[in-house]
């Protein structure tokens, strides 16, 4: 994110305006804000918040209480930080409204007054120059200047004395200066500040674009800081568990267990066809692949009861894995009343425009929460059953044709309602095929892209799976990375005791 001032090129009259910096400055400055960061407008501040700075997101990663964020930023490529403000009708919302307008009102009076009171508007653009001057990096030495010189408080409070401060021409400059410094993004947002002729309404929002402003550069910094987290995390992260592991041996007990039961399920499946096949010889020892043991361990998290304790080299990753399991669980329910209202009434649905859409928009928020232990499935899917009908019986009238009957319609809802039971066939089956889809992303290379061919039943859902199966292989690799050499260690000693066995002895001895 250079700024370099040493480079020389011809003046953008437009860009520049009062200004004297060069247009280097100016292109530098808008490359490094060169963000798709689409923060929304919200209440302005009269002083913007702190957000998070290059140096505190570094400290974090040092930080092993905040290993989250950094393994957020690393694995999470849609990671960023949005500009958030209180809800105007919560109660923090309507206490800061009141003091922000009791704050402006009192700088516009102060301002009317013959002759006009300066001490605010002069700490206000005191606060304004040191967050232009936070933008900067330290090879903006010309642009630095300016703004030091243009803003330079004790020189404003000099003509403050003798009523000469030029108001309207410091809120040009400062305007003209946040052109060049924001992101393409805000030049809409810079183009009104130029239309607004009130000058405390104009300081007002000056303060709420540099708001803004922020937080494209914390979510730059953010951008430019992944490559290295993601370098560096795999390794900060393995030498702090190993760490921990010295000073606490039984720190891989519950990621063992989560090993030998993955081992187990694969032992009993291995079982299982070689008892269906005719001619195998019961008494050979079964081959079994440590990274498919490793790949049904990660799958079995997508099933994980949460209420019991995860693996400790998933820890970090628990909420991300919990969330993708309760996604995955509401998407299970809409592929498995896609694929009854398909098999019972296919033939009414099939010249219904975007029926595979419309079924989504009504279960999505009828689902919403249903892995809370308060949420009634049955109910939900009751309602879904009843939108449904309504949905085809509109359509077939639409064209003319008998609508459902009474007791196709009671079917159809039966049938959607029974998705509930345990053992449900349509449930077992969908889920079956989901695990196939995440099974394939696994097996395939970390650094292919395509997606693995979807299995029949979830085409409904396939845009939402898809993505939610890219955030669980992200999660899954980036794992692999970091405690790689621990499980490979933990399989060792389960698969190949004996190799492990003379292994330590053999170390045991030369020492």
């Amino acid at each position: 994110m250079p700024l370099n001032d040493e480079q020389n090129s011809d003046s953008d009259s437009s860009r520049l305006s009062e200004s004297t910096a060069s247009s280097s400055d100016s292109e530098y400055s808008r490359q490094s804000f060169n963000s798709d960061s689409s923060s929304k407008p919200s209440s302005p501040a009269s002083s913007p918040p702190k957000v998070i700075t290059f140096d505190e997101l570094m400290a974090a990663t040092r930080n092993l209480s905040n290993w989250t964020l950094a393994h957020e930023i690393a694995v999470n490529a849609n990671f960023c930080i949005k500009h958030e403000d209180y809800p105007q009708n919560s109660f923090a919302g309507t206490v800061k409204q009141i003091v922000h307008k009791a704050f402006w009102d009192h700088l516009e009076s102060e301002l009317n007054e013959d002759p006009p009171e300066y001490e605010h508007a002069i700490k206000l653009f005191e606060e304004i120059k040191e967050i232009l001057l936070s933008f900067l990096t330290p090879g903006a030495n010309r642009m630095h200047n300016q703004i030091c010189e243009v803003l330079d408080t004790d020189l404003i409070r000099q003509q403050a004395e003798h009523n000469a401060v030029d108001i309207p021409g410091l809120a040009k400059y400062i305007i003209n200066t946040m052109g060049k410094l924001c992101a393409p993004i805000r030049d809409n947002d810079i183009k009104q500040l130029k239309a607004t002729d009130n000058i405390v309404e104009l300081l007002r929002q000056i303060f709420h674009v540099l708001d803004l402003m922020k937080v494209d550069m914390a979510n730059y910094t953010i951008k430019s800081l992944r490559p290295y987290l993601w370098h560096n995390l795999v390794d900060y992260e393995r030498t702090k568990f190993q760490e921990i592991l010295e000073e606490t041996p039984s720190a891989l007990n519950l990621t063992t267990e989560w090993i030998k039961e993955s081992i187990e399920d694969e032992l009993s499946s291995l079982s299982d066809e070689s008892s269906s096949s005719p001619g195998a010889d019961s008494n050979s020892k079964p081959i079994i692949s440590p990274t498919l043991v490793l790949n049904n361990g990660y799958l079995k998290l997508l099933q994980w009861d949460y209420c019991k304790t995860i693996p400790e080299t998933l820890i970090t990753d628990e909420a991300r894995l919990q969330e993708l399991r309760e996604k995955l669980n509401q998407l299970k329910v809409i592929a498995c009343v896609s694929l009854i209202t398909n098999n019972m009434v296919g033939a009414a649905t099939v010249d219904v425009p975007d029926f595979a859409d419309q079924l989504k928009r009504i279960s999505f928020p009828l689902l919403e929460g249903m892995n809370k232990k308060s949420f009634d499935l049955k109910e939900a899917l009751n309602a879904i059953g009843v939108q449904i009908c309504s949905i085809v019986n509109k359509s077939l009238s639409e064209r003319g044709l008998p609508t459902l009957s009474e007791e196709m319609q009671s079917n159809l809802m039966g049938q959607i309602a029974h998705v509930v039971e345990k053992n449900n066939p349509v449930c077992s089956l969908i889920d079956k095929r989901i695990q196939l889809f995440m099974r394939s992303l696994l097996a395939l290379p970390s650094f292919q892209k395509c997606m693995p061919t979807m299995p029949g039943g979830l085409s409904v859902i396939q845009t939402e799976i898809e993505f939610l199966g890219s955030q669980y292989a992200s999660i899954v690799n980036f794992n692999k990375k970091v405690y790689g050499p621990f499980y490979a260690n933990i399989l060792r000693k389960l698969l190949f005791p004996e190799a492990a066995m003379e292994k330590t002895e053999a170390k045991t001895s030369s020492n």
